[in-house]
């Protein structure tokens, strides 16, 4: 269980973070490349304008060809299969590493436009399909921690591509077509090692109706003795479905039956991607700088809250089957709420005394902590948990649908956000995290040790009145 967890990672959600991380390094670079190809082709300079037009276009359609993943990866994983469709999505990741690597010497910015739009896709499609083929595999009681192999991937990949993005490394102005075209290297390590993992048994059986290949591939994930429970588990899905087709996104909107797992779906996702984190991110370097430490070290510090969130992850899959979805979640985003006032009364009074810039730097640090511990983590794991197995791609492709243009609006959006309100914008985040946790408190029952059914019955009532 835990190799083949690690087998769909490094091709899925491993790509995500990878390519979210390694764009930041070669900023400066690709500036200047797009401006000596747009004078050697039109023997004029590039307007300022332009270039931040053109950058902002590169840097950005990745969550537009991320949006088109994850419309198209809940659909593939029911045509191909969950691990089928994991395969496919490598041969997306490679064409995409060779368009970004040969931009550079063909003197073709177009491509380097193309390729970051596919590599988009890649992780559209890894971000839908990855969780759907662990939490189908995962025995009950190891769910939570398996599921949580998704974001310890994610965060992995921001680390790995901090850490390559240096100028010692592949960071530097010779070698930043390589950095960008690294991202075949986690594809063909998937393509070389999940061929040797069998298909989701749920999905062997409730979608294609083959027991046999079931018993087969729960044989190989949980042993000749203990994988009965588990069978009986699906099979009892199996009966109480009735040969019921995957479900269209569009029909789970008309289902009154998954009416509030769909509602919590879309506010963990909107949530997730609203809650402040990318504001973190983007204000990290200022924090920095007002802490004394000098441009050339900042990368090096930038690496720590790459770890801080990696450490939080793994930490969150040891904890999240002992203490629960609830707590966790809950927690996280009420933490949240109270580093955020910490951050924007420091900002505030940053002048004031020496040591308050050090007081918005540990806020930094303990914000990204508390967004690992719960919404990083969690919410993938309970959009699997929330549904059974003929509305589970579906809702995957809302998630993942909602996410990405939250995504893309808050990186829109955040620059003038930021212009306009200053340090105050935490207070617009704060607001919100406070809101989903409240969201989450009253809605949502803990999914610890419970089967797909158990959750389902415990949704009924809200979805249907207390009476039925």
């Amino acid at each position: 269980l835990f190799l083949a967890v690690c087998a769909v990672g490094i091709g899925g959600t491993f790509q995500y973070g990878y390519n979210v991380s390694i764009i930041n390094a070669p900023t400066q670079h690709i500036h200047r490349f797009l401006n000596e190809t747009w004078t050697s082709r039109y023997h004029k300079e590039l307007h300022p304008g332009l270039l931040t037009f053109l950058w902002s276009v590169i840097a950005s359609i990745f969550s537009l060809g991320g949006l088109c993943g994850a419309l198209t990866g809940g659909s593939m994983a029911i045509r191909l299969g969950r691990k089928g469709a994991l395969l496919m999505n490598n041969i997306i990741a490679i064409l995409a590493s060779i368009l970004m690597g040969i931009s550079f010497p063909t003197g073709l910015f177009e491509l380097l436009i193309a390729g970051r739009f596919l590599i988009g896709i890649n992780s559209g499609i890894g971000l839908c399909v990855q969780p759907l083929y662990i939490g189908e595999v995962a025995p009950k009681h190891l769910r939570g921690g398996m599921a949580m192999g998704s974001s310890i991937f994610l965060t992995g990949g921001i680390l790995t591509g901090q850490i390559i993005g240096l100028r010692e490394l592949l960071g530097g102005e010779t070698y930043w077509p390589l950095l960008l075209s690294s991202s075949c290297f986690p594809a063909f390590a998937q393509l070389l090692f999940l061929p040797w993992f069998p298909e989701s048994p749920r999905y062997l059986l409730i979608d294609r109706g083959d027991e046999l290949s079931c018993a087969k591939a729960l044989k190989r994930f949980h042993g000749s003795s203990e994988y009965g429970r588990e069978m009986e588990d699906i099979q009892q899905e199996y009966f109480a479905l009735d040969g019921e087709k995957p479900k269209k996104p569009w029909q789970l909107f008309a289902d009154r039956g998954v009416r509030w797992q769909l509602i919590t779906v879309i506010v963990m996702s909107m949530g997730q991607q609203l809650s402040g984190i990318n504001a973190i991110y983007f204000y990290a370097t200022y924090v920095f700088e007002q802490a004394g430490i000098s441009a050339e070290k900042i990368p090096y510090v930038t690496l720590g809250t790459g770890a801080c969130e990696c450490l939080t992850a793994l930490t969150c899959g040891l904890l999240i089957d002992y203490v629960g979805r609830r707590y966790l979640i809950i927690g996280g985003y009420l933490l949240m709420t109270l580093w955020s006032i910490v951050l924007t009364f420091s900002l505030t009074y940053q002048e004031l005394y020496s040591w308050v810039p050090y007081v918005s730097m540990t806020s930094v640090f303990a914000f990204i902590l508390s967004f690992g511990l719960g919404p990083g983590g969690i919410t993938n794991t309970l959009t699997a948990e929330l549904f059974i197995q003929s509305s589970r791609p579906a809702a995957y492709m809302i998630g993942g649908t909602v996410s990405w243009i939250s995504f893309f609006t808050i990186g829109m959006l955040f620059p003038f956000i930021v212009n306009g309100l200053k340090q105050y914008c935490f207070l617009v985040f704060l607001l919100e995290c406070s809101l989903v946790a409240a969201f989450i408190f009253l809605v949502i029952p803990e999914t610890k040790n419970k089967s797909f059914l158990e959750i389902k019955k415990e949704f009924h009532k809200l979805n249907f009145g207390r009476n039925t």
